[in-house]
Protein backbone atom coordinates (compact mmCIF):
# COMPACT_ATOMS: atom_id res chain seq x y z
CA UNK A 1 0.00 0.00 0.00
CA UNK A 2 1.36 3.53 -0.84
CA UNK A 3 2.23 4.90 2.03
CA UNK A 4 0.77 8.40 2.22
CA UNK A 5 2.59 10.11 5.34
CA UNK A 6 5.70 10.10 2.77
CA UNK A 7 3.79 10.53 -0.16
CA UNK A 8 2.53 14.26 2.03
CA UNK A 9 5.94 14.90 2.89
CA UNK A 10 7.70 14.37 -0.40
CA UNK A 11 4.98 14.71 -3.15
CA UNK A 12 7.47 12.80 -5.73
CA UNK A 13 4.84 11.18 -7.77
CA UNK A 14 1.35 12.35 -9.49
CA UNK A 15 -1.51 10.14 -7.59
CA UNK A 16 -4.22 8.78 -9.72
CA UNK A 17 -7.41 7.94 -9.07
CA UNK A 18 -9.31 5.34 -10.59
CA UNK A 19 -13.04 6.20 -10.54
CA UNK A 20 -15.30 3.35 -9.83
CA UNK A 21 -19.41 3.70 -9.41
CA UNK A 22 -21.83 1.32 -8.17
CA UNK A 23 -24.26 3.15 -9.33
CA UNK A 24 -26.81 2.92 -12.05
CA UNK A 25 -26.88 6.31 -13.31
CA UNK A 26 -23.36 8.17 -13.40
CA UNK A 27 -23.01 9.99 -16.39
CA UNK A 28 -20.06 7.46 -17.88
CA UNK A 29 -21.72 3.97 -18.47
CA UNK A 30 -18.93 1.99 -18.95
CA UNK A 31 -17.72 3.47 -14.99
CA UNK A 32 -20.58 1.76 -13.83
CA UNK A 33 -20.52 -1.99 -11.87
CA UNK A 34 -23.84 -2.83 -9.85
CA UNK A 35 -22.12 -6.16 -9.38
CA UNK A 36 -19.73 -5.48 -6.37
CA UNK A 37 -18.04 -9.16 -8.08
CA UNK A 38 -17.65 -7.13 -11.71
CA UNK A 39 -16.79 -3.69 -9.62
CA UNK A 40 -13.63 -5.45 -7.50
CA UNK A 41 -12.43 -7.06 -10.52
CA UNK A 42 -12.20 -4.01 -12.29
CA UNK A 43 -10.66 -1.65 -9.34
CA UNK A 44 -7.35 -4.80 -9.56
CA UNK A 45 -7.47 -3.91 -13.11
CA UNK A 46 -6.84 -0.38 -12.47
CA UNK A 47 -4.69 -1.29 -9.95
CA UNK A 48 -2.14 -3.19 -12.49
CA UNK A 49 -2.80 -0.12 -14.87
CA UNK A 50 -1.34 1.96 -12.37
CA UNK A 51 -4.14 3.16 -10.03
CA UNK A 52 -2.57 4.68 -6.71
CA UNK A 53 -6.38 4.92 -4.89
CA UNK A 54 -9.65 3.65 -6.56
CA UNK A 55 -12.30 5.92 -5.66
CA UNK A 56 -15.81 3.80 -5.21
CA UNK A 57 -18.99 5.70 -5.19
CA UNK A 58 -22.50 5.05 -4.83
CA UNK A 59 -24.26 7.78 -5.21
CA UNK A 60 -24.12 9.96 -8.42
CA UNK A 61 -23.33 12.97 -8.78
CA UNK A 62 -24.14 13.79 -12.27
CA UNK A 63 -26.02 17.45 -12.67
CA UNK A 64 -29.03 16.67 -11.78
CA UNK A 65 -29.14 13.71 -9.98
CA UNK A 66 -31.06 12.88 -6.45
CA UNK A 67 -29.63 11.28 -3.30
CA UNK A 68 -29.65 7.94 -2.63
CA UNK A 69 -30.98 6.80 1.33
CA UNK A 70 -27.95 5.91 2.98
CA UNK A 71 -28.44 2.19 3.87
CA UNK A 72 -29.04 2.27 -0.17
CA UNK A 73 -25.62 3.74 -0.36
CA UNK A 74 -23.81 1.25 2.10
CA UNK A 75 -25.30 -1.64 0.49
CA UNK A 76 -23.39 -0.91 -2.91
CA UNK A 77 -19.96 0.70 -1.36
CA UNK A 78 -19.12 -1.62 1.26
CA UNK A 79 -18.96 -5.20 0.05
CA UNK A 80 -16.89 -3.85 -3.04
CA UNK A 81 -14.61 -1.86 -0.35
CA UNK A 82 -14.65 -5.31 1.37
CA UNK A 83 -13.65 -6.88 -1.63
CA UNK A 84 -11.09 -4.79 -2.78
CA UNK A 85 -9.25 -5.06 0.61
CA UNK A 86 -9.41 -8.93 0.73
CA UNK A 87 -7.70 -9.09 -2.44
CA UNK A 88 -5.61 -6.37 -2.49
CA UNK A 89 -3.47 -3.50 -0.34
CA UNK A 90 -4.35 -0.63 -2.58
CA UNK A 91 -6.28 2.31 -1.33
CA UNK A 92 -9.57 2.91 -1.17
CA UNK A 93 -11.55 6.13 -1.24
CA UNK A 94 -15.68 6.38 -0.45
CA UNK A 95 -16.90 8.91 -2.35
CA UNK A 96 -20.12 10.36 -0.20
CA UNK A 97 -21.31 12.80 1.22
CA UNK A 98 -23.14 11.08 4.30
CA UNK A 99 -21.15 9.84 7.54
CA UNK A 100 -22.84 7.04 7.90
CA UNK A 101 -21.75 5.83 5.05
CA UNK A 102 -18.14 6.84 5.78
CA UNK A 103 -17.87 5.36 8.74
CA UNK A 104 -18.66 2.12 7.45
CA UNK A 105 -16.25 2.64 4.15
CA UNK A 106 -13.61 3.04 7.00
CA UNK A 107 -14.55 0.26 9.04
CA UNK A 108 -14.53 -1.72 6.07
CA UNK A 109 -10.92 -0.64 4.51
CA UNK A 110 -11.20 2.49 3.15
CA UNK A 111 -8.59 5.44 3.96
CA UNK A 112 -9.68 8.25 2.23
CA UNK A 113 -13.17 10.20 2.03
CA UNK A 114 -13.90 11.82 -1.12
CA UNK A 115 -16.86 14.92 -0.12
CA UNK A 116 -17.77 17.02 -2.30
CA UNK A 117 -19.50 18.95 -0.26
CA UNK A 118 -16.22 19.97 1.59
CA UNK A 119 -17.88 18.69 4.73
CA UNK A 120 -21.04 20.72 4.72
CA UNK A 121 -23.89 18.68 4.17
CA UNK A 122 -23.11 16.12 6.82
CA UNK A 123 -22.49 17.64 10.72
CA UNK A 124 -20.72 14.67 11.84
CA UNK A 125 -18.88 13.60 8.53
CA UNK A 126 -15.55 15.87 10.02
CA UNK A 127 -16.27 13.84 12.82
CA UNK A 128 -16.18 10.74 11.64
CA UNK A 129 -12.67 11.42 9.56
CA UNK A 130 -11.13 12.52 12.51
CA UNK A 131 -12.43 9.93 14.47
CA UNK A 132 -11.15 7.10 11.90
CA UNK A 133 -7.91 9.34 11.81
CA UNK A 134 -8.50 9.18 7.86
CA UNK A 135 -7.82 11.54 4.53
CA UNK A 136 -10.12 14.11 3.54
CA UNK A 137 -10.81 15.36 0.30
CA UNK A 138 -12.55 18.98 0.18
CA UNK A 139 -14.09 19.94 -3.05
CA UNK A 140 -15.51 23.18 -4.11
CA UNK A 141 -19.37 22.81 -4.83
CA UNK A 142 -21.91 25.87 -5.56
CA UNK A 143 -25.15 24.14 -5.12
CA UNK A 144 -26.11 20.65 -4.95
CA UNK A 145 -26.06 18.22 -7.64
CA UNK A 146 -29.61 18.29 -8.07
CA UNK A 147 -29.17 22.59 -8.76
CA UNK A 148 -25.75 23.40 -9.52
CA UNK A 149 -25.70 23.54 -12.84
CA UNK A 150 -28.96 25.92 -12.80
CA UNK A 151 -27.11 29.45 -14.27
CA UNK A 152 -23.73 29.31 -11.82
CA UNK A 153 -22.34 32.81 -11.45
CA UNK A 154 -18.96 34.25 -9.55
CA UNK A 155 -17.62 37.51 -10.00
CA UNK A 156 -14.36 35.66 -9.89
CA UNK A 157 -14.09 32.11 -9.80
CA UNK A 158 -10.48 31.27 -9.01
CA UNK A 159 -10.75 33.86 -5.99
CA UNK A 160 -13.91 32.38 -4.37
CA UNK A 161 -12.92 28.97 -5.22
CA UNK A 162 -9.69 29.49 -3.28
CA UNK A 163 -11.25 31.43 -0.57
CA UNK A 164 -14.00 28.38 -0.08
CA UNK A 165 -10.98 25.94 0.24
CA UNK A 166 -9.03 28.31 2.74
CA UNK A 167 -12.09 28.24 4.77
CA UNK A 168 -12.89 24.52 4.83
CA UNK A 169 -9.39 23.91 6.11
CA UNK A 170 -9.99 25.96 8.44
CA UNK A 171 -13.13 24.18 9.59
CA UNK A 172 -11.53 20.96 9.09
CA UNK A 173 -8.37 21.68 11.21
CA UNK A 174 -10.91 22.84 14.12
CA UNK A 175 -12.36 19.75 13.87
CA UNK A 176 -9.32 17.60 14.24
CA UNK A 177 -8.20 17.04 10.81
CA UNK A 178 -4.57 18.27 10.27
CA UNK A 179 -3.82 19.54 6.56
CA UNK A 180 -1.84 16.54 6.68
CA UNK A 181 -4.64 14.76 5.96
CA UNK A 182 -6.41 16.83 3.10
CA UNK A 183 -6.84 16.86 -0.33
CA UNK A 184 -8.38 20.09 -2.18
CA UNK A 185 -10.31 19.97 -4.96
CA UNK A 186 -11.74 23.21 -6.93
CA UNK A 187 -14.12 21.05 -8.40
CA UNK A 188 -14.12 21.03 -11.58
CA UNK A 189 -17.56 21.11 -13.63
CA UNK A 190 -19.43 21.09 -10.14
CA UNK A 191 -21.72 24.58 -10.45
CA UNK A 192 -19.41 25.89 -13.09
CA UNK A 193 -19.88 27.03 -16.72
CA UNK A 194 -17.09 26.57 -19.24
CA UNK A 195 -15.84 29.83 -18.66
CA UNK A 196 -15.44 29.00 -14.93
CA UNK A 197 -13.76 25.42 -15.57
CA UNK A 198 -11.13 27.02 -17.64
CA UNK A 199 -10.32 29.33 -15.32
CA UNK A 200 -9.64 27.32 -13.08
CA UNK A 201 -7.65 25.07 -14.47
CA UNK A 202 -5.59 27.91 -16.24
CA UNK A 203 -4.71 28.93 -12.40
CA UNK A 204 -4.39 25.55 -10.90
CA UNK A 205 -0.95 27.10 -9.31
CA UNK A 206 -2.91 29.57 -7.65
CA UNK A 207 -4.54 26.77 -5.09
CA UNK A 208 -0.91 25.37 -4.42
CA UNK A 209 -0.39 27.88 -1.68
CA UNK A 210 -3.03 26.39 0.31
CA UNK A 211 -0.67 23.91 1.30
CA UNK A 212 -2.48 20.45 0.77
CA UNK A 213 -1.62 18.05 -3.03
CA UNK A 214 -4.82 19.58 -5.24
CA UNK A 215 -6.80 17.01 -6.55
CA UNK A 216 -8.22 17.68 -10.67
CA UNK A 217 -10.87 15.49 -11.62
CA UNK A 218 -11.92 16.74 -15.12
CA UNK A 219 -12.38 12.96 -16.83
CA UNK A 220 -15.15 13.21 -20.12
CA UNK A 221 -16.90 15.85 -18.29
CA UNK A 222 -19.20 17.68 -20.03
CA UNK A 223 -17.49 20.88 -20.26
CA UNK A 224 -15.27 18.65 -22.75
CA UNK A 225 -18.30 18.29 -24.72
CA UNK A 226 -18.86 21.92 -25.23
CA UNK A 227 -15.39 22.15 -26.67
CA UNK A 228 -15.10 19.13 -28.64
CA UNK A 229 -18.94 18.46 -29.68
CA UNK A 230 -18.31 15.18 -28.45
CA UNK A 231 -20.13 12.37 -26.53
CA UNK A 232 -18.46 11.54 -22.68
CA UNK A 233 -16.96 8.28 -24.33
CA UNK A 234 -15.61 10.73 -27.02
CA UNK A 235 -13.68 12.68 -24.73
CA UNK A 236 -10.47 10.85 -23.83
CA UNK A 237 -7.64 12.97 -25.69
CA UNK A 238 -9.94 15.98 -24.43
CA UNK A 239 -9.50 14.94 -20.86
CA UNK A 240 -5.95 13.74 -21.25
CA UNK A 241 -5.16 17.24 -22.35
CA UNK A 242 -6.70 18.47 -19.27
CA UNK A 243 -5.07 16.52 -16.67
CA UNK A 244 -1.20 17.00 -18.23
CA UNK A 245 -1.73 21.14 -18.02
CA UNK A 246 -3.19 20.61 -14.83
CA UNK A 247 0.05 18.22 -13.73
CA UNK A 248 2.10 20.78 -15.67
CA UNK A 249 0.42 23.36 -13.36
CA UNK A 250 0.85 22.12 -10.08
CA UNK A 251 -1.82 19.28 -9.61
CA UNK A 252 -0.49 16.24 -7.29
CA UNK A 253 -3.56 14.12 -8.06
CA UNK A 254 -6.00 13.51 -11.28
CA UNK A 255 -9.52 11.52 -10.57
CA UNK A 256 -9.52 9.50 -14.01
CA UNK A 257 -11.66 7.05 -15.96
CA UNK A 258 -8.82 5.79 -18.17
CA UNK A 259 -5.85 4.46 -15.30
CA UNK A 260 -3.39 3.53 -17.94
CA UNK A 261 -3.54 6.78 -20.15
CA UNK A 262 -3.96 8.99 -17.20
CA UNK A 263 -1.10 7.48 -15.30
CA UNK A 264 1.15 8.13 -18.72
CA UNK A 265 -0.32 11.73 -19.24
CA UNK A 266 0.59 12.10 -15.04
CA UNK A 267 3.91 11.08 -15.45
CA UNK A 268 5.16 12.63 -18.36
CA UNK A 269 3.05 16.29 -17.51
CA UNK A 270 5.28 15.97 -14.25
CA UNK A 271 8.44 16.07 -15.68
CA UNK A 272 7.53 19.55 -17.21
CA UNK A 273 7.14 21.02 -14.07
CA UNK A 274 9.09 24.46 -13.77
CA UNK A 275 10.87 23.23 -11.13
CA UNK A 276 11.68 19.78 -11.80
CA UNK A 277 14.57 18.56 -13.64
Amino acid sequence: MLDLVRWFERRDRVLVVGILNATPDSFFERSRFLSAAEAVERALQMEAEGADVIDVGGESSRPGSKPVPADVESARVVPIVEGIRRRSDVLVSVDTVKSAVAREALAAGATIVNDISALRLDAAMAGTVAQANAYVVLMHMQGTPATMQKKPEYNDVVGEVHEFLAERLRAAESAGIPNERVIIDPGIGFGKQLPHNLALLRNVERFTDLGPPVLIGASRKSFLGEILGLAAEDRLEGTLAVHAVAVARGADLIRVHDVKEGRRTADVARCLRSHDD
